[in-house]
């Protein structure tokens, strides 16, 4: 990685309190500037809070950024941005210095700058930080890493659907592992272009299948099920709501991982699936959010 000293620069820094609602300030703010006016970064922080922060490369009508935020985000939100000076220094340097490798069982979640550190007995799966949401820093995606090393070692699917892919990272995981093809979905096309870009780069294109869909409506769903590991970290709402179609898709003994679920929210989605046939095999907690490992039994 070649060093790059950046000029000082304006910065607006604020945190918001859900993943979906730092998505669309991201998207929002990534619209409303031309490459090279503002740098925007989001990361995960403790409790499901998203840090946010936007260096310009000139000082900005500050009015018009909360003006912004505030259509994404709500007032609140808006009104406790942090504009300040910061002074030279290299700033993607000192970013990914921040941004340590995560470590679930054989898979080791890294940025290019820790590509030469991942053990060789490990499974590396390079995810860049930038604007990508599911760099495996979270809970979620981690206990969805670790209940998938699990299940790899008692079961060998062939069948795997990545439901809300993200960046692609549980896909491009399993794909790697089982070197078997992977259908991965998103509802947004830009989460599908990401991971296809991330497998690519993890020489696992020719392994990973995304399509843009919501729920199980795309052809390609019906075409490659009945499946026999599904992951899907998402939010408990969708995921109460998607029990039924995916028990649909299920094949007999299949095993479902799902995230994006905190702890109060697990045992409702946990009787959603029970309902269609699934029972709990596990049940992880980190860093306050809970993954489940479903079954499908006779």
């Amino acid at each position: 990685m070649t060093s790059t000293l950046t000029p000082s620069t304006t910065r607006a820094s604020f945190a918001i309190g859900s993943e979906q609602a730092a998505k669309r300030v991201v998207d929002l703010l990534n619209e409303s500037f031309s490459e090279g006016q503002a740098a925007i970064a989001a990361y995960e922080g403790p409790g499901g809070r998203w840090d946010i922060t936007v260096h310009f490369e000139q000082a900005p009508d500050e009015t018009s950024i909360r003006e912004l935020v505030r259509l994404a985000a709500g007032g609140d939100v808006a009104q406790d941005i942090a504009f300040d000076t910061v002074e030279a220094k290299d700033w993607v340097k000192a970013t990914l210095e921040d941004l340590v490798p995560v470590r679930a069982g054989r898979f080791v979640v890294h940025g290019q700058h820790d590509r030469l550190k991942v053990p060789a007995n490990k499974l590396g799966i390079e995810i860049e930080a930038a604007l990508a949401f599911g760099t495996g820093h979270h809970g979620t995606t981690r206990g969805c890493l670790l209940l998938l090393d699990s299940v790899l070692k008692a079961h060998l699917p062939r069948r795997v659907l990545d439901l809300g892919t993200g960046t692609g990272v549980l896909a491009i995981a399993a794909a790697k592992a089982l070197r078997i093809k992977v259908l991965a979905s998103d509802i947004d096309p830009l989460a599908v272009r990401v991971a296809r870009e991330n497998a690519r780069l993890n020489g696992a294109g020719d392994l990973l299948q995304a399509v843009h869909a919501t729920g199980f409506s795309a052809p390609e769903f019906s075409t490659r099920a009945p499946f026999d590991l599904v992951l899907a970290n998402i939010l408990a709402n969708p995921l109460r709501q998607m029990a039924t179609p995916m028990a649909e898709h299920l094949a007999p003994s299949a095993l479902v991982i799902l995230s994006g679920l905190l702890p109060q929210q697990a045992q409702s989605v946990v009787a959603a699936y029970r309902a269609r046939g699934l029972v709990l095999r596990k049940h992880l907690g980190i860093d306050g959010w809970s993954s489940l490992l479903m079954q499908r039994v006779s």
